[in-house]
């Protein structure tokens, strides 16, 4: 299949992923319109089975999964005892098996993190690089046609519906917009036989994941391979609002998520930049955003849109001044409009009552006296 597309005229290949088919605007478009379909080659399955998966699941990551249902769709995060993001994946139930869909490069270590973790559990974790995955945008003749290919093992067509449109329950947004860039991110992803895959996809028409990964840049979307590095939490990328459960039992790292959010502010926090196309420059993830003679924060994904041009993801301190930016690349620098996405104050969240001083405290009535 992956030979197949690499084929077309335009296509274009970089380690084993299609990027795109020679014109990523227009592929953006279709995406949108959800006419065309994007080979996920960056991503990987993982299939847990068995009858405690959901409980097991539920225990050892930051979502509550207890009461997932067959056709339901969520995601996770695997939390260091710190509350850093270490693994994440999307997950869908199928009524006897959580399929899970990760990065590629986070696949295998997410897997073997798993499988150390199954202990007595009636689990079983297997990473299945033999499924394909597709990607497309819900309402258009992409769904109806990945529909009639996507697997079903156990009656459920495995089509994951991924959470970021919405706040999910449990979750909470901290970006201040009166409407989301997600609002509109319908993206789905369907699981796949290869062959069955195969045998389809010549006769849509298809995307590279350069567009999937611009839609999603521009819906403040984070990812694992981009926006996560070894300090990350998920308040910094608002990640609370689709892959958190803050109500749900004890696990690894929640005693950090639940400080952070209800008493303190995340250290970083991420924005969105508007970056100046008239030189054609685009930076690079890890390119240093400055503020004045000051470095404030670095990329960490970058694309450019078919309607709001050069666009980035950036990590930021969270005392950076809110305002215009500069990112600092190889080539020169490039001026980047600020748009807040986590705001400096985002957390403390709880209403904790202010003790008074004792210094300040009305002086009363000498006992001695009385």
């Amino acid at each position: 299949m992956h030979d197949a597309l690499a084929a077309r005229d335009g296509a274009v290949e970089e380690d084993g992923v299609i990027t795109h088919f020679g014109d990523p605007m227009r592929e953006q478009r279709r995406l949108v319109d959800g006419s065309a379909v994007a080979l996920l080659d960056d991503r990987v399955v993982i299939e847990v089975a068995g009858e405690d998966r959901l409980t097991w699941l539920d225990s050892i990551t930051s979502q509550a999964l207890t009461r997932l249902r067959a056709g339901e769709s969520t995601e996770l995060l695997v939390l260091d005892p710190q509350g850093r993001v270490e693994h994440a994946a999307g997950v869908l139930e199928d009524g006897a098996t959580a399929w899970l869909i990760a990065d590629a490069a986070d696949a295998a270590p997410l897997a073997t993190w798993l499988q150390r973790m199954v202990f007595r559990s009636r689990v079983t974790v297997t990473v299945r690089t033999d499924l394909k995955l597709l990607g497309f945008f819900a309402g258009g003749a992409a769904e109806a046609a990945v529909a009639g290919i996507a697997a079903a093992p156990n009656s459920t067509p495995l089509v994951w519906a991924d959470p970021w449109s919405v706040v999910q329950p449990g979750g909470y947004q901290y970006a201040q917009v009166a409407e989301h860039p997600s609002a509109e991110y319908a993206w789905r992803v369907a699981i796949a036989d290869a062959d069955a895959a195969a045998s389809a996809l010549p006769s849509l028409e298809a995307a590279g994941v350069l567009a999937a990964d611009a839609l999603r840049v521009a819906a403040w979307r984070p990812r694992w391979s981009a926006e996560v590095d070894e300090r990350s939490l998920p308040h910094e990328s608002d990640w609370i609002r689709s892959a958190v459960h803050l109500s749900k039992g004890c696990y690894r790292g929640q005693e950090t998520v639940a400080k952070v959010h209800n008493l303190g502010h995340p250290p970083r926090r991420l924005v969105a930049l508007h970056l100046d196309g008239s030189d054609d420059l685009l930076p690079a993830r890890g390119d240093a955003v400055v503020a004045g003679d000051d470095e404030v924060g670095t990329i960490t994904s970058v694309a450019r849109h078919f309607e709001d041009g050069p666009i980035a993801l950036a990590i930021l301190s969270r005392r950076a001044p809110v305002g215009d930016l500069v990112v600092r690349t190889d080539g020169g620098d490039i001026a980047a409009a600020q748009q807040v996405i986590v705001p400096a104050d985002a957390g403390a969240t709880a209403d904790v009552p202010r003790l008074t001083r004792l210094s300040r405290r009305p002086a009363g009535q000498d006992p001695r006296r009385a």
